[in-house]
């Protein structure tokens, strides 16, 4: 399934139903008069979001949706019939823009949460609404009025609680692979995941936890270099990030530096979420040049630092233990915040 966390949509509410104009005229009915119902109000379209979509892939194929039309109003002040609500599906995640003002209207993050994004018009009033002292016979209606019509750009932010960041190469998908039951591409070149990658790993409780495995940065990704630029913001949600880094690489520090400056420079906090350090491949590596890295992150990050290798799984269990820890305590914070 091809990866789409971008769209843009036309939508448009249904145009509300016209009032008409009627009178009573039976036999048997001494003060007929006005009778002329209301029209009834448009359709409105709505998003609606669901468990079931990870992409926005549907979208590229379809890009204008509208609500029915109201109906018209009927003799004996009968209202017309409502036009039927288009409800769109969307995966949750979705945050909703408006693309001519900027503001965005909604934040879909919950299964079955729905949003409203254009309303249908009202319906136009029947002669029987103008009765009055004055007009006894009124012989005028109102059309029923146009529904809202707007464009929309829909972003996809995943909805997960760590995101695994590093460059490329680092063994960000081998070590979701690793520690979950999703199955990425893995090669030895760089940029081998194009698309982020969700995984579910559980923790001893039974519970699960999603990780991102978001594709590799590189310097210079928040000016829209490489890859990083389109996926940064799926980790903007993320409560915790994973930093991998390749202990082998020519410069392992280095490495680390440049992923934190991408992250200041994106801004949106990121550089403030709460990071665990992950050294990775350890067992092509020996213990001196381990030691001497570690020592060299320490002096630089408060953030735990820890020694793995996704292949072999070393360290993996002490590192997990440390994200559920972490995410633990978050929880009973935030538990204790809404109880005050």
């Amino acid at each position: 399934m091809q990866f789409i966390d971008r769209a843009e949509i036309e939508v448009e509410g249904g145009t509300g139903g016209d009032g008409i104009v009627a009178f009573r005229k039976e036999k048997y009915v001494p003060a007929g008069g006005p009778s002329g119902g209301n029209g009834g109000r448009g359709g409105s379209v709505y998003l609606q979001a669901v468990q079931n979509l990870q992409t926005l892939l549907d979208f590229r194929y379809s890009h204008s949706f509208k609500a029915d039309d109201g109906k018209r109003g009927g003799p004996n002040n009968c209202t017309g019939a409502t036009g039927k609500d288009n409800i769109i599906q969307v995966p949750c995640g979705s945050v909703i823009y408006d693309l001519e003002t900027e503001e965005i209207l909604g934040d879909l993050t919950t299964d079955k949460q729905i949003l409203c994004v254009a309303r249908g018009g009202k319906g136009g009033f029947g002669n029987k609404h103008f009765l009055s002292n004055q007009n006894r016979s009124p012989e005028n209606a109102l059309p029923g009025l146009e529904g809202e019509h707007k464009v929309l750009r829909l972003e996809l932010k995943l909805l997960a609680e760590v995101g695994i960041i590093g460059l490329p190469n680092a063994g960000k998908s081998t070590l979701i692979s690793s520690l979950s039951a999703a199955r990425p591409k893995v090669a030895d070149y760089p940029f081998t995941t194009l698309t982020p990658n969700l995984g579910v790993v559980k923790k001893p409780s039974g519970d699960g936890t999603v990780f991102a495995d978001i594709p590799g940065l590189i310097e210079g990704a928040h000016e829209g270099i490489g890859l990083g630029y389109e996926f940064l913001r799926h980790i903007e949600r993320t409560s915790l990030l994973l930093h991998l880094i390749d202990i082998n690489a020519e410069d392992p520090i280095n490495n680390y530096q440049i992923i934190q400056d991408e992250l200041k420079a994106y801004g949106k906090g990121l550089n403030d979420r709460f990071q665990i350090i992950a050294l990775n491949k350890i067992d092509a590596c020996n213990q001196q040049n381990i030691d001497a890295i570690v020592k060299q992150l320490n002096r630089l990050t408060s953030a735990p630092v820890f020694t793995i290798s996704s292949v072999t799984k070393i360290g993996t269990k002490e590192l997990l233990q440390n994200v559920w820890n972490y995410l633990d305590l978050r929880n009973k914070r935030k538990e204790s915040f809404i109880s005050s």
